[in-house]
């Protein structure tokens, strides 16, 4: 008999508070968010043009990329527009033209659904003066054009790895002719919604 009041209780208790708790619970997972964080790094190949003729001289670089960042709690899409002055050619491939620089975050705390869809559509610079003037031009294939002389191919996709701001997914933009990356990082960092 006593067994079977403790049983009632216990079953009772549950009854009561189970609801209550396990809406807390899904409550408490239900609050863990993401928000993304989107770095840049321009950098040449060994083969690259400015390497073979422009060590040391100076140059500028202004890129678009387009953005699609969706969710419930945020939305953005445009086109994200940023020059780099007074950039130096190193002097070799191992050193980037634009070191690591942040490019675009997010502000508000949303729902995991994926990571922001970017593209580099335009890769515009010149590197040198006079007659020693490297004009670069890169952009992208639209369907019904010729292809570009310095042909920007988006979307390469590069291995994800780790850094002093987290894990990231990387890719990468190349232009054909000049032979210059565009790396894109994208940072998925937790928040609580």
């Amino acid at each position: 008999m006593r067994f079977g009041r403790q049983a009632f209780w216990c079953s009772l208790t549950l009854v009561i508070s189970g609801p209550v708790l396990l809406e807390q619970a899904a409550g408490a997972a239900g609050e863990l968010g993401v928000r993304h964080r989107i770095d840049v790094v321009v950098s040449a190949e060994p083969d690259a043009p400015i390497f073979q003729r422009l060590r040391g001289a100076k140059g500028e670089l202004s890129f678009t990329v387009r953005l699609s960042a969706n969710a419930r709690e945020s939305r953005f899409f445009g086109m994200l527009h940023s020059s780099f002055t007074d950039i130096r050619v190193p002097d070799g491939a191992g050193q980037p033209l634009v070191p690591q620089a942040k490019l675009w975050e997010e502000e508000v705390c949303h729902q995991r659904r994926g990571l922001p869809k970017v593209t580099v559509t335009q890769l515009l610079g010149h590197f040198g003066e006079g007659e020693r003037r490297v004009e670069i031009s890169g952009i992208n294939r639209h369907i019904g054009l010729l292809v570009p002389p310095d042909e920007l191919t988006p979307g390469i996709k590069l291995d994800t790895g780790t850094d002093n701001l987290g894990s990231f997914y990387a890719f990468r933009a190349q232009t054909r002719s000049s032979h210059l990356n565009v790396d894109l990082k994208i940072y998925p960092i937790d928040c609580r919604l």
